[in-house]
C-alpha cells in the first residue's frame, strides 16, 4: 500500500461538487492540496469551508483550465510552496444539454473547451513536475464517455473523448513512470450545472464516496493500475 501522507495534489474545479468532496477526502488523509476555480469568491469560500477540516493543508488558485497559460502558474506556485506535485485530478467540467438543433456554437464549444482541452492543458502543465515525482493522474470523466443520449451531442463528444484521451495518455506516461486512470460516475448528487443537492439525491453516488475512491486508487501499490473505473448507483432510483 502506498502512503499518501503529505502527498501533494491538484484538484481542478475543486470548489464545489466532486472536486469539493476529493479534495476533503484527501485532507482526511494529511495531504497537501491546491484547489482551482474560476473566481476569487468560489475559491476563498471552498478554502474557508476545507480548512475545517483541521488536517492536511489546502491552498486554493483562481485559474482556468482552457488557458494553459493559467495552468502553468498554478503548478509553478504549488511547487514554490509545497516543492513538488504528486498528484492531478483534473475534474473542472461544464455540461450543455440541448437537441443539436438548438445547441449554439458557444455551447458546443464552451464545453469541448473546458470538459477535453481543459484535461490537455492541465496534463501539460503537470507532465514535467510530476515525471520528477513519478506520479498520478486522474481525470473526471463520465458514463457519458461510453453512453450517448439525446440532447447530449456537445457532454458526449467532450466525454467520449476524454476518454480516448486519458487512455492514449495512460499508455504513453507508464513509460515515464506515472500512472493514469479515468473514473467516470454515473449519477452524482453534486452541484453541476446549478443542481442543488437534496433528499431526493439519496439514491444518487455522493461525492465523499468518490473522495474516497480516488484516495482508495492513490493508496495501491503502483505495480497495480486501474486504468478506467465505471462507478453507478448500486440502485435505480425509486
Amino acid at each position: 500500500m502506498t502512503n499518501i501522507k503529505n502527498k501533494t495534489a491538484l484538484i481542478t474545479g475543486g470548489t464545489k461538487g466532486i472536486g469539493y468532496g476529493i479534495a476533503a477526502s484527501m485532507l482526511h488523509e494529511y495531504m497537501h492540496v491546491a484547489i482551482t476555480g474560476r473566481t476569487e469568491e468560489t475559491v476563498d469560500k471552498a478554502v474557508s469551508e476545507l480548512k475545517k477540516i483541521g488536517k492536511g493543508e489546502v491552498v486554493g488558485y483562481v485559474s482556468d483550465v482552457r488557458y494553459l497559460g493559467s495552468m502553468e502558474d498554478v503548478v509553478n506556485e504549488i511547487v514554490n510552496k509545497w516543492g513538488k506535485l504528486d498528484i492531478l485530478i483534473a475534474n473542472a467540467g461544464v455540461g450543455h444539454f440541448a437537441s443539436i438543433t438548438d445547441l449554439t456554437p458557444e455551447m458546443w464549444q464552451e464545453t469541448i473547451d473546458i470538459n477535453l482541452t481543459g484535461v490537455f492543458n492541465s496534463v501539460k502543465a503537470c507532465i514535467p513536475v510530476l515525471k520528477k515525482t513519478k506520479g498520478y493522474i486522474i481525470t473526471m470523466a463520465s458514463l457519458a464517455g461510453t453512453n450517448f443520449f439525446a440532447g447530449g451531442s456537445a457532454y458526449n463528444a467532450s466525454k467520449f473523448g476524454l476518454v480516448g484521451f486519458t487512455q492514449a495518455m495512460m499508455l504513453d506516461l507508464r513509460h515515464e513512470g506515472i500512472n493514469v486512470s479515468t473514473i467516470m460516475p454515473g449519477s452524482v448528487a453534486t452541484h453541476f450545472n446549478d443542481h442543488i443537492p437534496s433528499e431526493k439525491d439519496a439514491w444518487k453516488i455522493q461525492i465523499e464516496d468518490l473522495g474516497q475512491l480516488v484516495v482508495d486508487i492513490l493508496k495501491l501499490d503502483p505495480r497495480t493500475l486501474p486504468s478506467k473505473i465505471e462507478v453507478r448507483p448500486s440502485r435505480p432510483p425509486k
